[in-house]
């Protein structure tokens, strides 16, 4: 029982860490429950999302990561930006 309640807890950390860093909570939340520590210090050295470059989609303005290949929004497919086409990411 003490052991669930151990995975629990880092489980919960794993997801909090994450969730700080802008990713999904339950996804790394599993994580860090059936990777106890080795979930956790995943975590801690994964890249944050709020800090990736952006673009403006040209169709509907919409704001999206730099890497999707076509706009959430409006579904228009979008190729690589030039320099000047890219938002600065958010401050955290």
């Amino acid at each position: 029982m003490q052991f669930l309640v151990l995975l629990f807890f880092l489980g919960l950390a794993t997801g909090v860490v994450a969730k700080i860093k802008g990713n999904s909570f339950l996804v790394w939340f599993l994580i860090g429950f059936c990777l106890p520590g080795v979930g956790l210090i995943a975590a801690l050295l994964h890249r944050w999302e709020r800090q990736e470059p952006r673009r403006k989609c040209p169709n509907c303005g919409a704001v999206r990561p730099i890497a999707d290949a076509v706009c959430t929004v409006c579904g228009e497919d979008l190729d690589w930006p030039e320099r000047e086409d890219v938002v600065p990411a958010r401050r955290a």
